[in-house]
């Protein structure tokens, strides 16, 4: 689709690009998900972390919901601090006047990454889907380019309902609610978008209107809805920088914007002029992808069901679909599996090794068969496949020698199993995912960043309100 600006934008400033960026980040994460499988949680003060258990007194939050960031709980926060700001529910006894009053206390979790990892993987399928150029920078947060699936053109005369400066209903707009749909429909939890024609402010405007939100910040309009934000606001700003600029006498965009770029390159080096273009509007980075996939995989969700015909027929168009996908990619793969996801939501894999790669989607089907196997009289609300062990490199295809794609399932050397809520295979015999759930993302480098450690990115984070701490202190 050819891109296209709205009538009467101008395209000669500098925010005037035809590119359409939307910056997806999943609100409150782990609390999210953890209102997906406990649905009881919903409207409760939720507070995801480690250190929780009975006796510790070491620990910290890795993201509290909206509602017990009311209390004034953050991420990143020690364990301690926070239950004197929020007790623990089970602590509180309403027969016991000493106890806290349950009205003012909180449902404590430990982190369950595995679950988590699953989540993420839902989320990510749909993303993959929506664009052609993604970059995944962590677990809960990604940028899509999808200027070759959308533009800017009005659609028809209606008026923009999505948050920002937007006034015309756009096409951008109508593409980032398929999103936000997609993903609250496959994955179960909520997420906010920021659209824009550059990065920096499509990340901006994702945090400009949470949770569950939508802002549309048109070409020509980039720099009037950064001008009022605090210097804080600005991708790249952390707290020594808001500082130092504070001290310059700089304190919101239009500040940093209408500042003299030498002397913010004398007082902060080559990221002075960076944060001046981005408070400008001006960001002429691509959005790139990081690094190849380890996996290949396509999901689908189906009223739940235990109709084997239903079942056969849903696996076998998502196994033709991941192995023309491989092909397509030039890579070969040497593990196959499949996801049912049992009500409510009950998270299972099952695997299989191969000897060596390959590139074969009869292969594909018939062992993601009898992997499905196992699940003949379950009821199942969605199904998957996957292939994964990737292997892009130009290299003759392995002969499947001794492998018997009749084998059973069950506990054989080449089989993984592993059932239960949120669980997830962990053997070698598994999809390759294993590692880091940042794994999702290598990180996201930038002249912004540079100096600011993954700790004090969550401190940031956590005085804004947002994300959640740095998944590597969890594992």
């Amino acid at each position: 689709m050819a891109g296209g600006t709205l009538p009467g934008t101008a395209t000669d400033e500098a925010d005037g690009s035809d590119r359409v960026v939307f910056h997806v980040d999943m609100d409150c994460f782990y609390a999210s998900c953890e209102r997906l499988r406990r649905p009881e949680l919903a409207g409760e003060p939720v507070v995801v972390g480690m250190g929780y258990e009975a006796g510790e007194t070491i620990g910290a939050v890795a993201t509290a919901s909206y509602e017990a960031r009311a209390f004034g709980v953050e991420s990143a926060m020690p364990i301690s601090e926070a239950l004197d700001l929020l007790p623990r529910r089970a602590d509180a006894d309403p027969d016991d006047p000493d106890a806290p009053d349950p009205e003012s206390a909180g449902r404590y979790l430990p982190v369950d990454l595995d679950f988590y990892k699953e989540v993420a993987g839902d989320v990510k399928a749909v993303l993959r889907d929506c664009a052609d150029v993604l970059r995944e920078v962590s677990v809960d947060e990604a940028y899509l380019d999808v200027t070759d699936r959308t533009a800017w053109d009005a659609a028809g005369a209606g008026e923009s309902t999505a948050a920002g400066p937007a006034e015309a209903r756009t096409l951008a707009e109508g593409y980032a609610r398929h999103v936000k749909e997609g993903i609250e429909r496959e994955a179960g939890v909520p997420a906010s978008v920021g659209v824009a024609p550059n990065m920096s402010t499509a990340k901006v405007a994702s945090d400009a209107d949470k949770p569950d939100g939508l802002v549309v910040v048109p070409p020509g309009s980039v720099e009037s809805f950064l001008a009022p934000l605090s210097t804080a606001e600005i991708h790249g700003v952390g707290p020594v920088t808001e500082r130092t600029l504070a001290e310059m006498g700089i304190e919101t965009a239009a500040d940093l914007a209408a500042a003299d770029p030498d002397r913010l390159a004398e007082e902060l080096g080559e990221r002075g002029p960076e944060l001046h273009r981005r408070a400008r509007g001006d960001d002429e980075r691509e959005v790139t992808p990081t690094g190849l996939p380890k996996s290949l995989s396509r999901e689908s969700s189906l009223s739940p069901t235990a109709d084997e015909e239903t079942k056969r027929e849903t696996v076998a168009a998502l196994a033709a679909d991941v192995a023309r996908r491989a092909r397509e990619r030039g890579c070969l793969y040497r593990t196959i599996g499949i996801k049912a996801v049992e009500p409510p939501y009950d998270v299972n894999t099952r695997a299989r090794s191969l000897p060596g790669p390959v590139d074969d989607p009869d292969l594909v089907e018939s062992v993601a068969f009898d992997l499905l196997a196992e699940f003949a009289d379950d009821r199942v609300r969605k199904l998957g496949v996957r292939v994964s062990n990737l292997d892009f490199a130009e290299s003759d295809q392995s002969t499947l020698g001794g492998f018997d794609a009749g084998e059973g399932t069950g506990g054989g050397d080449g089989a993984a199993s592993d059932r239960g809520r949120g669980a997830r295979t962990g053997s070698a015999a598994t999809d390759g995912d294993g590692g880091k759930l940042t794994d999702w993302v290598g990180g996201e480098p930038s002249a912004g960043d540079e100096g600011e450690t993954d700790g004090s990115r969550d401190r940031r984070a956590s005085e804004r309100g947002e994300g959640q701490a740095s998944l590597g202190e969890w594992e």
